[in-house]
């Protein structure tokens, strides 16, 4: 396992891992991530409920924190204690039922909507698209500039999702985020540790670039 000071959040895609969904998230997992939000969002609740079961045993496993999405109810039957949700599901739910969860986190687009989630209670957030993705065709990257805006508002961790690779996640990094969240790199990688390699290889080489020691 590669332990990476950049927290690496694995977002889920069963189709893009294929038939083969499983034992790609058994090697993410063992791969050194810090957190799996199961996004899965074509599943309905049963469909949903059965793979998050699945997910679970293999995240608990190698004790990595697993996250469900917009499926409240499933995740209360599976005592699972952390949930994301979209802004909107988050502004909807009463206080009573908030305090069910362990931490919530929401997905958010602009600063209006960070903000929002902030004061809604949110853990964390995921803010994007940051850069170019395939899972946003002909959408335009926020970029960092919308990043480090959200960033030196909030006082609640910040993870950049979208487009992010080992060379622009410490870009985000350098923007305040407190992570970044990968999907295509970590679903389709033959070797998924190797991701979180890259990216601390890559931290070793921007601090001697500029000059910084190495810790």
């Amino acid at each position: 396992m590669i332990m990476c000071m950049c927290k690496v959040i694995c977002v889920t895609s069963r189709r893009l891992a294929g038939e083969g969904f499983t034992a790609q998230l058994e090697k993410i997992v063992d791969g050194g991530v810090n957190g799996v939000i199961l996004r899965e969002k074509d599943l309905d609740e049963t469909e949903y409920e059965r793979l998050a079961r699945e997910a679970k045993r293999i995240c608990s496993a190698a004790g990595v924190p697993l996250y469900l999405h917009s499926y409240a109810g499933a995740a209360e039957r599976l005592k699972i204690g952390r949930l994301h949700l979209p802004l909107a599901k988050l502004l909807q739910m009463e206080a009573e039922e908030k305090k069910r969860f362990q931490e919530i986190g929401a997905s958010v687009h602009s600063l209006r909507e960070a903000v929002q989630a902030e004061a809604a209670g949110a853990a964390y957030v995921t803010a994007g698209h940051v850069f170019r993705t395939d899972c946003k065709k002909g959408l335009a990257p926020r970029g960092l500039s919308f990043l480090e805006e959200i960033c030196s508002t909030v006082r609640i961790p910040v993870y950049a999702i979208g487009g992010i690779t080992p060379e622009t996640a410490w870009d985000c990094l350098a923007a305040g985020a407190a992570g970044v969240c990968l999907m295509s790199s970590l679903m389709q990688a033959e070797d998924p540790g190797s991701i979180l390699e890259e990216i601390a290889k890559y931290r070793s080489f921007r601090r001697q670039s500029c000059g910084l020691p190495r810790d």
